[in-house]
Order: C-alpha cells, then structure tokens, then sequence
C-alpha cells in the first residue's frame, strides 16, 4: 500500500474549529435519572426544583426564651419586664420547633432568671428576631440548580434537604478505545510474561487515554487490539460503531507510512475532515465523521496521543456534557538554554519548572513523541509558535502549567553532571514530606557551572578533574565561576569504569581494547566531568582518540550509556558501577572520583535548598547511596569549600 502524504495539514484552530464544529456546537449526551448519592460530578441535563421548603417549620436560631415580640416593646435596662415561664415565655434552645403562638427568641445572655417562674428582660425583641422561618434557606418549588450545573458535594447536602432524591443528569459520553498493531500485547497477556520479546509492545496508550476520558467525566470502554491488517481495522472500527458511542478513538496508524492503515479505513466509511495538524507531537492525528459520530485517529506515540487528545477529543468531552473547558494556569519562564525547533509546525516543549531568585527558569524535558516520562515528570508546557525556530533562552516565554504554583517555590532546580544517587535524594525528600523537591537537568558538569554564572540554577552537580593539579572541580570553579559567591559540599565518591555487557564477550580487560577494532564504544557528552576523565584516562595511557571506535558517539546520562551497552548498540562505554549494576552489566573499574554539589551562596536562603542538603547529611539518605554500590557517600551534606 502506498504512503499517505499530509497534503492539507491544518493549525491547531483550523483543525479545532472544524471538529467542533460539526459535533461540538449544541450537541448534548442523553438524559438520565440518578440516584442523588451518585450524582457527584454529574451534569444536570434539567432545572431541579426543590419539593419542599428548608426548613418546613420554624425554629430557635438561639437558646433562650421565646416570647411574643409585642410583650417586649418598651423593655430597656432601665426599664424590665418580668415574663412569666409558661404563660409569657417558654425555655427554648437552637433548632427547636417555636410554639404555637410565639414569634422571637431572647437570647439566654439577655435574660435574668428571678425564679423558677419568672425571668426578666432587659431588651425588646421585633417580630421573628432569632428565629429560623419556615422556607429561610428554599421554598418550596424553588429553582435549586439550572441545567449544565455539575454537582458538586454540598449540593447534594442540599438536595436531600430539599426532598430531592433523584435527579436527571447528562449521560456520560461513551468512548470506544480501538488500540491497533500487530507487535502489541494486550494487557491481560502481558500480565502473564516475564517480558516482552523482540520487538512486542505491552498496549498502554489505551489505558492512558481511557483515564484522560475518565477524568473528563466520560467513560471509555477499550476494544480488543486490531492487528495491522485493513480488514482487521475496518471490522474493529465497525464493531466500535455499533456500541453507540458518542465518541471512538482508534490509536495509532494514523500516520504516513505504508503499514499505517487508519486514514484509509476511517476515510472509506466516512468523511476525513482533517488529516495532519501543524503541532509537535501529534502531527498525524485525523479528524473525522462516520455516520454522524466522531472518530479521532490518534497517533501511537504516546506523546502525540496525549497532545491529540487534550487539543480535540477532551474539548468535546466537555461540551457533550455542557461543561466549560478549565483554564490551565500560566507562568513566564526562561528556558536554561536556546531550544531549537522546526518552524512549520507548533512544538509543544515538556518542561520542569522551578524559582530561581525572582525568576522562573524552565529546564527542557525529552522532546521525543514516545518519551511518556516527559510527561510524568513535567511542570509545564512551553508552546513554540508556528512559525518560529526555537527560543532563546535570553527570552521570556509563557509556560502552562501542570502543577500548582505553590509547588514550583518548593523546587529546587539542579543542573549539571548526572548522577543516579541525584534521584534517590529526589525521593527521600518526598518520602519524609520535606517541603522540597528536586528538578534536574542533564547538561555535564561544566553546563551545569555556566548555568550557575547565569543564575539559570540553585545548585549544580560537577565530577571535573583538573589534568595539571589533579584536584577535581575546584580549578574549573576559580575559573568559570569568578567572583560568583558559591558554597561546595561533598556529595559522595563513586566508581567510573568501563560497563560491558553481561558475561563481557569481547574480552575487555581495560583501555587499552577501546582502539580494538571489533570493539564500538559510546561516549559521553562534551563538557561532562567524564569525558574529561575518560580524555585524561586515554592520554596518560598514551592512546589516541582518534583510535577509539565510536568516540564520537555521545549520551547524556550514564543510564543511558547502560542502555546503549545493554541493547548492543555499543560494547562498552565509561560510567559508574552503580548505573551498571541497576542494568546487570559487566564493570570494570578504572578510577574513584570525586563528585560535589555546588550551590549559589544566596540560594541558601531557600528553605527548600536548606532542606535539600540537611537531607544529603541524613544517615538514611547514606544508607540508601552505599545500597546502590559503587558509592562512598560518609560525607555527603558536608561543607567543603566557599568560593568567591
């Protein structure tokens, strides 16, 4: 089958616009009658009027007597009058039911009692003063909620106490879920293996789509996994249909290559409105009407199909049921460093976001469609225009949020040398509910020093050997950090080496076999504290870089590297015991180095970074470092060096 090609892509609005336009404007989900304790987060789909009226006779709203107000007219300190109890006046107390005749309620506090028969006031009371009237709070048949009302907890107190106990509510939007593909697994058979194989796929995107249908308050029924085939997907649509859906969702294939059948088969039974929206990721969604019902091709990334679905399908959720689409929060930002992007199209930028003196500063998150813990882990969404090439990180831009406000004072933004004890520390602070949490950017340590300089960070974690002295970190800060005010603390020694795969089948015994030339090696970044390690590693052993296969081929992270050794697309690559260990692979150690946190000296007025580091100095947050093995953390927390 031929390729499709996105001859007509449409902006975000076009594509909006169109799609709502044709099933959002006026349509409505079907009435029905719930229970009224179940009506929490309904939509009422009528006006509901109250039975009768609250309260349904009059009562005491103090304690006290009550008394006929005529009786009281005159009545000053200087000039009381004695009621007598029975006949003038009745003991009463809040809530009460008023008896036959009276009309107000002295308050015990103006009432002196003179004996068992007689009490004095010393004020005058008008006409119903404290005292609840029948039908104070509703009247009967009164108008308690409009239709598109969402009801909300203290609304069924009042339900219920207007007589209504039942209610006619909007009828969840039903969506049908098709997951499609021949390498998915489907959740029930994948909770039977050990692990997917070759190239398997456990099927999540539908569960993750059918918890965003839920959160809009629509229920999502997800369909048996379709295979690539066009016949298996026309049938998988066609069964969908015939659930009377108001929405269905067929994930993945929507895109342009030969095997992704989706515009094909929803385009032959109906009518494709949109193919290709001008936005990154989810460029390939379709919009499209299959017999007067709505059906989103969502594309497979899960990225793509979560940005798919907040942009069309939650927006009709929403105006099926009446509700009104909330706003999402919004904060300027500064991105730590230039974010390039494709114009053409409009980026959506996952970010973590944290408070860095009076200023905002976003740290980019992965950028690729399938990268979910982009998601997991972000703060915000920056929106790069359409026809733009990227920001600078000289601008201020606009970030959503995804967090509380509140939650960004807490953060503490680390930037620098990656480091796998980083997200132990992250999890400590949450586990004790310290009122600090850590974003982290992977840049090498000195990225990480420069984003100090710029005041783009709190702290910064560095591991940078100074070749001629053989200290480490302190010469690069005296250099690049120059009359910058910043506090070092240790934060553990730890193993660099060599990680090979399992069993270490090439037989690599150390350095020396990186210029072997059966052996392809994986590098760190330019600027990571080891490189510079590895450079100076590969010089003192009179090796020439140059004769190393694969030196130019660079991670970010030492899990990374770990993976890249893990799959096979490398044979060895230099990173810490600990990042071998947590992928089972061979280590051979070449150094123990050094590796400090630096923090600016004003950031320690933070109550966040206070935190942060007495946490480093915890005997539980050291327990947990030495578990991981590889480690020497007995002085982490510690104060070292003041610079500047």
């Amino acid at each position: 089958m031929k390729r499709n090609v996105y001859l007509d892509m449409k902006t975000i609005e076009e594509a909006q616009g169109l799609f709502l336009e044709r099933f959002g404007r006026g349509r409505r989900t079907e009435s029905e009658r719930v229970e009224v304790r179940e009506a929490l987060g309904r939509i009422t789909a009528e006006p509901v009027f109250a039975r009768w009226s609250v309260p349904t006779y009059h009562s005491a709203a103090m304690d006290g007597a009550a008394v006929r107000a005529a009786d009281t007219y005159g009545v000053t300190e200087t000039r009381p009058r004695r009621l007598e109890i029975g006949k003038d006046a009745v003991w009463i107390n809040t809530g009460q039911p008023m008896p036959a005749g009276f009309n107000a309620v002295v308050m015990i506090e103006k009432i002196h009692t003179v004996d068992a028969e007689r009490i004095e006031i010393r004020a005058s009371a008008y006409p119903w003063q404290n005292v609840r009237k029948v039908g104070e709070d509703v009247v009967a048949s009164q108008l308690l909620f409009t239709q598109d009302h969402r009801i909300r907890p203290y609304d069924i107190g009042a339900l219920i106490s207007a007589g209504v106990f039942e209610l006619p509510v909007r009828r969840r939007p039903l969506v049908a879920i098709i997951p499609t593909g021949t390498e998915i697994i489907p959740f029930e058979e994948a909770r039977k293996i050990d692990a997917p194989e070759g190239t398997q796929i456990v099927e999540s995107n539908a569960h993750l789509l059918s918890a965003l249908v839920e959160e809009c308050g629509g229920e999502a029924v997800i369909c048996p996994v379709a295979p690539d085939q066009e016949d298996r997907i026309r049938q998988a649509l066609q069964d969908a249909l015939d659930l009377n859906p108001h929405l269905v969702i067929v994930n993945a294939g929507s895109s342009a290559g030969s095997k992704d059948f989706s515009a094909h088969v929803i385009g032959s039974m109906g009518e494709i409105l949109v193919h290709g929206v001008a936005m990154m990721p989810g460029k390939p969604t379709i919009l499209a009407d299959v017999g007067g019902r709505p059906v989103v091709g969502n594309p497979g990334y899960a990225v793509s199909s979560v940005l798919s679905f907040e942009h069309f399908v939650k927006p009709l959720l929403y105006r099926l049921q009446g509700r009104r689409l909330p706003a999402r929060e919004t904060v300027a930002v500064m991105p730590v460093r230039d974010i390039p992007s494709k114009p053409g199209v409009e980026e959506f930028l996952r970010v973590n976001i944290g408070k860095v003196g009076d200023r905002y500063v976003a740290v980019p998150l992965p950028r690729a469609a399938g990268s979910i813990t982009s998601l997991t882990r972000a703060e915000g969404l920056i929106r790069v225009p359409l026809l733009t090439e990227g920001i600078s990180r000289k601008e201020t831009v606009e970030a959503t949020l995804l967090v509380d406000r509140e939650e960004l004072s807490q953060t503490v933004v680390m930037i620098g040398s990656h480091d796998m004890t980083i997200d132990i520390l992250a999890d400590e602070l949450r586990r004790l509910g310290l009122p600090a949490r850590i974003v982290s950017g992977n840049v090498g340590s000195l990225g990480g020093l420069l984003a100090l300089k710029k005041g783009s960070c709190h702290m910064a974690g560095s591991h940078l050997l100074d070749v001629e002295s053989g200290r480490y970190n302190l010469p690069y800060i005296e250099r690049y950090l120059k009359g910058v005010p910043v506090s070092v603390f240790h934060f553990a020694l730890r193993d660099q080496g060599l990680m090979v795969a399992k069993g270490n089948p090439k037989g690599i015994g150390g350095l020396q076999d990186l210029t072997r030339p059966d052996v392809l090696f994986v590098n760190r970044q330019a600027g990571s504290g080891t490189r510079v390690l590895l450079d100076y590693s590969l010089r003192s052993a009179g090796i020439d870089l140059a004769a190393v296969r694969g030196y130019d081929q660079e991670e970010f992270t030492h899990t990374a590297v770990a993976v890249d050794v893990l799959s096979g697309v490398a044979d060895c690559g230099m990173g810490i015991f600990a990042a071998a260990r947590a992928l089972d692979l061979d280590f051979i150690p070449v150094v123990r180095e050094q590796y400090d946190v630096v923090v600016m000296r004003e950031a320690l007025e933070s109550q966040a970074v206070r935190v942060t580091i007495e946490t480093m100095r915890s005997d539980d947050f050291r327990r947990r470092v030495t578990a991981m093995g590889g480690y020497d953390p007995s002085r982490s927390g510690e104060l070292w060096q003041e610079v500047g």
